[in-house]
């Protein structure tokens, strides 16, 4: 039943969504070209809100645990599990004090409104996960630029979303890469639990009710022990995922 009621609020949600980034795209241009970089970052902050507030349509609700005083005045490497392209909206609007920039696949950087303009324009990093060389290099430019700025880089160290919620392994190499690249920057693991519930069926039609969970854990000095860092920041994030149906 929640199944077939979820047919025609999905196509209410696809407008007000596509709509959403449709409308912002142009905004966003103007921000970037005629205001430059601070007007662009506030328009996609915004952007995410209302892209938040479109799944709520669907009934999504919404909690983001952050009870650290997280400085802005350095980078941040921001690490987390990864369930769906949901995850992506509340970083932005939550963590928009710190400018996240994301390691996204190449094939984002086009065709999308407003998400492409922003993956091209704003500092993040589109790899190329057939192209190991040219991914390493793009995450790299990418630590340099945070280490500079003192902006914030979000990497899904698993490579890919979990349809599940199960967490899978972590790939190290590039947040290696991003904690090479920025030495000073701390370490912020978050846990997300329950983004994939929106992809349940699949892209369409949409999960109705979810309720999205975020949990930012204390910041970590970045060390030279990677290996050791890394594997206690995946510990970190992976204790609090919780996998129900």
């Amino acid at each position: 039943m929640a199944k077939l009621l979820s047919y025609p609020i999905t196509l209410v949600f696809f407008l007000f969504f596509g709509l959403t980034l449709v409308i912002f795209h142009p905004i966003q241009w103007i921000a970037l070209n005629v205001f430059g970089y601070q007007a662009q970052k506030q328009t996609v902050s915004v952007l995410n809100w209302f892209l938040m507030r479109c799944t709520n349509i669907l009934g999504t609700r919404y909690r983001f645990d952050n009870l650290h005083d997280i400085p802005t005045d350095r980078p941040l490497i921001i690490v987390t599990n990864h369930q769906s392209m949901y995850d992506i909206p509340p970083i932005i609007w939550h963590m928009r004090k710190h400018h996240p920039k994301f390691v996204a696949k190449k094939e984002l950087g086009k065709g999308i409104p407003s998400v492409s303009y922003n993956l091209r324009n704003g500092g993040s990093a589109l790899i190329d996960r057939k192209d190991g060389k040219q991914a390493i290099m793009a995450i790299g430019q990418l630590g340099s630029y945070i280490e500079e700025h003192h902006r914030s880089a979000v990497i899904f160290p698993e490579g890919t979303r979990s349809r599940t919620g199960q967490p899978k392994p972590f790939k190290p190499m590039g947040l290696k890469m991003l904690m090479r690249k920025s030495p000073s920057a701390l370490i912020v693991p978050i846990t997300i639990n329950n983004s994939w519930k929106l992809l349940r069926y699949g892209q369409f039609p949409m999960g109705l009710g979810a309720y999205l969970k975020f949990k930012v854990h204390k910041p970590i000095e970045n060390s030279t022990d990677a290996d050791a860092l890394i594997q206690k920041v995946e510990h970190l994030i992976t204790r609090d995922i919780i996998v129900d149906k």
